[in-house]
């Protein structure tokens, strides 16, 4: 018998569609970053990047549970002095939803360099509409 070794070239992804519409943020982003690593196929290879393409619509309408509007902090540093910033979650909603679903898929992807190409084939909109109707993309429950 031989072992079956994947390949770049092996591998064909899908594209999803996601509605946010009051879902729950964790639950939603731990989900989308399941699919972008490829690990609901079960051919998946850890070293290759095997995820599909995610479009998600209606990412303004997306919930928070409990206080976290108010309690969660998003931090960073400028790099400058005195460059210590932060963000509460709601002040962030507001500025660019987008950028909330995105914090929590990318913190949710695993540390190495296949992380910037999983992290490029997820797409965020606020409406319904959105640009990659020609790929199709098969819409899925989480």
């Amino acid at each position: 018998m031989k072992t079956f070794v994947l390949r770049k070239e092996d591998i064909s992804p899908k594209w999803y569609l996601v509605d946010a519409k009051d879902m729950v943020l964790g639950r939603l982003a731990s989900r989308i970053s399941i699919i972008l690593m490829g690990k609901d196929k079960p051919y998946y290879s850890p070293h290759l990047p095997m995820g599909d393409f995610v479009v998600v619509i209606n990412a303004d309408k997306i919930k928070l549970t409990g206080k976290k509007w108010d309690t969660k902090l998003y931090q960073w540093h400028t790099g400058y002095p005195e460059g210590f910033r932060q963000i509460k979650a709601k002040d962030l909603f507001k500025k660019s939803p987008e950028k909330l679903l995105w914090l929590a898929v990318y913190g949710m992807l695993p540390k190495n360099k296949l992380r910037s190409k999983m992290i490029k084939k997820l797409k965020i909109y606020c409406g319904e509409e959105h640009p990659h109707i020609s790929q199709n993309p098969q819409k899925i429950e989480i």
